[in-house]
């Protein structure tokens, strides 16, 4: 670590809290596409993509210009005090291509934690009921109603108090962790008759592939049986496509891979390319439930976000990412295959288009590979429940050569991390 480095690491400690902990120890002066640099000149090829924010990659060109274009014309109004037609819009654009049944509309905000907190007041107003149901495992956002949500104590809810109630958490669907989807959905029955009536619950919201949770891809089975149980019981059907949405999956949100629709869908992260914005659409009658004022926020649809989302709508469409998201991920599928036959410390792949996982035998394990992979240019992250499973998020605009260099770093670093866990057991 430079000397730099190491000032900035102590003036962290010294001016943030604890709770405010990151991955690297280095700093990033500059990124473009799929590579970062620090303020010394190492670059890193970003498999992380800032937590699933950069599937047009840093600073697209498209991106850069039309949040540029919007600064000459004004940065902020509060859209429910001043409106402006872009706002309009890009809710018709989501509204023609998002996958709800029948005509649907669409409302922003700015994170993904408010999407999901404003999809639950849209639920219970259309529905007049107060129980929401989600899983085991699933991140929904940050907040204390997304953090009772979420069904992961650390680090999330740990040191938090007392959870909003009337949340409720049914199991999800995993082959891997042994729930199939008879279990799951048992597991919702003994929800509706030992902690909350059918007719009391708003919604279930689901993420179609769990993304903290380990990029578990919900089978079709399920969904199909989630959509008839929802119905009978008049619940309406939220999907979290935060993570999953904008053309990751190899669709622009994960929902169109399968036969179903939900009632609700919230967005955010790669919507905007890096801007902070977020969004629910649903179903028209659902969505206009709430009264005027019922939902908003002062920065809510800003802009300059919003001039960065219809961007980042045609890159999607221009440069085929939904395609190009599937034929990477089928490469790296393909070549995590073929590490799992060879180490017995993989043992699971998993995906959908270019949201893909491995998963390892231990915590530890992943660790070794993330660390070991950084130190030679390659910036990954961990998910799941035990924290053994690494996830890929790489920018869908990825230069092919600069992909297969990705690959053979991992190669090696997978190589190493089995060599070096060889010689421990021996020496141990």
């Amino acid at each position: 670590m430079s000397e730099k480095q190491t000032l900035l690491q102590q003036r962290k400690a010294q001016a943030l809290p604890r709770g405010t902990g990151t991955l690297c120890d280095w700093y990033v002066a500059r990124a473009e596409n799929a590579t970062l640099w620090d303020a010394g000149g190492n670059s890193w090829i970003d498999f992380a993509g800032g937590i699933a924010v950069l599937n047009t990659g840093h600073r697209h060109p498209r991106v850069e210009q039309a949040i540029a274009d919007q600064l000459t014309k004004f940065t902020h109004t509060a859209f429910q005090i001043s409106p402006y037609e872009s706002y309009v819009a890009l809710a018709e654009r989501i509204n023609q291509r998002v996958p709800v049944a029948g005509a649907a509309k669409t409302a922003f905000f700015t994170t993904g934690a408010e999407a999901v907190e404003n999809a639950v007041k849209i639920a219970r107003a259309a529905t007049r009921r107060h129980g929401i149901i989600t899983f085991g495992n699933a991140f929904h956002g940050r907040t204390f109603m997304t953090l009772a949500m979420t069904g992961k104590v650390a680090p999330y809810k740990r040191d938090f108090g007392p959870m909003p109630p009337s949340v409720f958490h049914a199991r999800y669907p995993s082959a891997v962790q042994g729930i199939s989807v008879e279990a799951a959905l048992a597991s919702l029955e003994d929800i509706f008759s030992q902690d909350i009536a059918a007719q009391d619950v708003a919604a279930i919201v689901l993420e179609p592939v769990q993304g903290e949770g380990g990029f578990h891809v919900v089978p079709e089975a399920f969904l199909l049986a989630l959509r008839a149980l929802a119905d009978r019981h008049g619940i309406l059907l939220i999907a979290d496509e935060i993570q999953s949405g904008f053309a990751r999956t190899g669709k622009l949100f994960a929902m169109d891979h399968y036969p179903v629709k939900a009632d609700l869908i919230t967005m955010a992260k790669s919507l905007a390319g890096g801007m902070p914005l977020s969004a629910v659409a649903g179903r028209a009658e659902v969505m206009d439930a709430p009264g005027p004022g019922g939902l908003g926020g002062t920065y809510a649809g800003n802009p300059l976000a919003i001039a960065a989302a219809h961007a980042v709508l045609d890159v999607i469409d221009e440069e085929q990412l939904c395609e190009r998201a599937a034929g990477l991920g089928e490469q790296l599928t393909t070549f995590l295959q073929g590490q799992k036959a060879r180490y017995a410390a993989i043992t699971d792949v998993r995906g959908l288009g270019s949201m893909v996982a491995v998963e390892f035998d231990r915590a530890s394990t992943a660790q070794a590979v993330q660390k070991m992979a950084m130190a030679n240019g390659l910036l990954l992250l961990t998910c799941g429940a035990k924290g053994n499973v690494i996830r890929f998020l790489y920018p869908l605009t990825i230069p092919d050569g600069q992909f297969a260099e990705a690959l053979e770093i991992l190669s090696a670093t997978l190589e190493s991390c089995a060599t070096r866990a060889e010689q421990e057991t021996i020496s141990a």
